[in-house]
């Protein structure tokens, strides 16, 4: 028998609030994070605009000299595990570390300080590099970090599948806890990317928004006008549980995770399947998986990125797995807010399915102003509605062609 697995904590550092009830506020009154880039002067780049965190003190969730020794996307990481931690109210001198594990996913991992230490090596050579070089720069550190600040000694592993990463993360913890190998685990992503190369390298594949003057009109998704990505930074971190480990201890349930799916385009490097054909595969195994139909689907977090073909493609493909129902359920962007986190995206925008479910609010896409004929579906545009949702789908495709879908559904 499989294991039914519960959400009991939820923790949010996202560029519209640092906590997952500012954050959920943000998002039901449509609040944007882009503005212009404030960590590095981003004059000569044809993109100047960015989602940053602000008001981030990593001294507020772990020792100052621990945080030195830290990546920023790393930082998130623990600190957004201990929000969610609180929030789960767990103690944990009386759970089993044994069954107590951590997956997250990044898709880039530390590059702001591979980028300084290699400007130390170019400048001051390599005498000088520092030696927590690599252990910061690596991408499996938030997790091993996660795992050694709260004594979690159960399963432990990274997931890397660009812009899936959170969302693939999240569905191999379900797994873990499912076949019952874990009791407890600390799931999400996080990622600190926005930095000179990381800019740089964006811009160069004209992949990212370049209305610079309208930061916070920027990311539009599925709008005609749409011009492309605004990259993002942050965590988002659930605690998932086993449901008899949770009803013992008398935990608050925010919900229950009842179906996953992956897959992959096997097609081009950055661009998705034509018509959306392998983020459908992944929707229909997420369906599959969690035993309903599609009918039963009230709400949608599409991964809606406001890039051209990636807002088509993936209208098409809910067109091919909902049929009718797709102009029934409602889909929203809320990347349109919070720019695009990259590896750690699927992680806050499981927490806004998981918010939506509790508060029976559909979150907006905002910036919806010029409706583009390929992309016909019920946007939630502008302007966030109340709702009663039973099933919530969250979807997030990668380059690479990695697809994945998270279901999630009320608890009963």
């Amino acid at each position: 028998m499989k294991k039914r697995v519960v959400v009991t904590g939820i923790g949010a550092i996202t560029p519209i609030g640092i906590g997952k009830d500012v954050y959920w506020q943000a998002l039901k009154s449509g609040e944007s994070g882009i503005d212009r880039i404030s960590k590095f002067d981003p004059l000569n780049y044809d993109t100047q605009i960015a989602a940053e965190v602000k008001d981030f003190d990593p001294n507020q969730y772990m020792d100052k000299k621990e945080a030195k020794r830290m990546d920023r996307f790393t930082q998130f990481a623990v600190a957004a595990s201990k929000m969610a931690l609180e929030d789960a109210a767990i103690d944990i001198e009386k759970i089993d570390p044994y069954r107590f594990g951590v997956v997250l996913g990044s898709g880039i991992g530390g590059i702001e300080t591979l980028e300084k230490e290699h400007e130390k090596l170019l400048t001051k050579g390599p005498g000088r590099v520092s030696p927590f070089f690599i252990p910061m720069m690596i991408s499996n550190i938030g997790a091993g970090q996660v795992s050694m600040t709260f004594g979690a000694k159960g399963p432990n592993t990274t997931v890397v599948t660009a812009c899936a990463s959170s969302t693939n993360s999240i569905g191999e913890a379900f797994r873990i806890i499912q076949r019952g190998d874990g009791d407890i685990m600390i799931t999400g992503g996080a990622e600190a990317s926005i930095t000179p190369l990381s800019i740089a390298g964006f811009c160069s594949m004209k992949a990212m928004s370049t209305r610079n003057d309208d930061p916070k009109g920027a990311s539009r998704p599925f709008d005609k006008d749409r011009d492309g990505f605004v990259m993002g930074e942050g965590a988002g971190i659930l605690i998932m549980e086993e449901l008899e480990h949770a009803l013992k201890r008398g935990a608050h349930i925010y919900g229950e995770i009842v179906g996953y799916g992956m897959s992959a385009d096997a097609y081009h490097i950055t661009a998705p399947a034509p018509e959306g054909e392998g983020a459908a595969r992944a929707m229909k195994n997420a369906l599959i998986d969690a035993q309903i139909q599609p009918e039963a689907v009230d709400y949608i977090n599409a991964h809606g990125t406001s890039t051209p073909y990636n807002d088509k493609f993936e209208t098409m493909a809910i067109k091919s797995v909902f049929g009718e129902h797709a102009y029934r359920l409602a889909v929203s962007s809320t990347k349109s807010m919070t720019g695009h986190l990259l590896g750690a995206a699927g992680a806050i925008e499981a927490i806004a399915c998981i918010m939506a479910i509790n508060d029976h609010f559909l979150p907006p896409t905002i910036n919806y102003t010029t409706p583009d004929p390929e992309c016909d579906l019920d946007y939630v545009p502008n302007k966030g509605r109340e709702r009663e949702i039973n099933y919530a789908l969250s979807n997030s495709l990668g380059f690479g062609g990695h697809n994945a879908s998270i279901l999630f559904k009320k608890y009963e």
